[in-house]
């Protein structure tokens, strides 16, 4: 199945072949073509606006304030969470990836065509606090 999100500028197109694995919170190959910008986020952890630590020792409360954090990062340069086509989800080893997946797939809600995710198993973060990071790529009109 192929969908395509249409601008006057660009053009993404999500893509989950016939014969691969369907799942609603990733899409397995996202096209990008046309004059777009594209939008690096950083690794973010579970930190507040003055760089305390949401949810320590909870993997799922962290992730809910990563999610926050990158949809400000996104909304900062006039984008959002639906602009995302690629994830990387960084989760320390021994942690649940479970809370992890809920904590996304609530703050992406109903929002069609998901991006593209890995995720991987780290020794550790920057902080021994935190146990997950995400970072993001991001595509919007110019």
């Amino acid at each position: 199945m192929v969908m395509r999100t249409d601008t006057s500028a660009y053009r993404v197109k999500h893509i989950d072949p016939d014969n691969m694995m369907k799942n609603s919170a990733f899409t397995q190959v996202i096209e990008v073509s046309g004059q777009v910008r594209t939008i690096y986020i950083s690794g973010q952890n579970a930190v507040d606006r003055l760089g305390k630590i949401v949810g320590k020792g909870d993997v799922g409360v962290q992730t809910e304030q990563i999610m926050k954090n990158l949809s400000s990062a996104l909304r900062a340069v006039g984008a959002g969470l639906e602009d995302m086509i690629k994830c990387t989800i960084c989760l320390v080893h021994g942690q649940p990836s479970e809370p992890v997946r809920q904590a996304y797939l609530s703050a992406w809600g109903d929002r069609p065509n998901p991006p593209t995710i890995s995720l991987m198993y780290v020794a550790g973060l920057a902080r021994p606090e935190f146990l997950a990071e995400i970072d993001a790529i991001a595509v919007a009109p110019l």
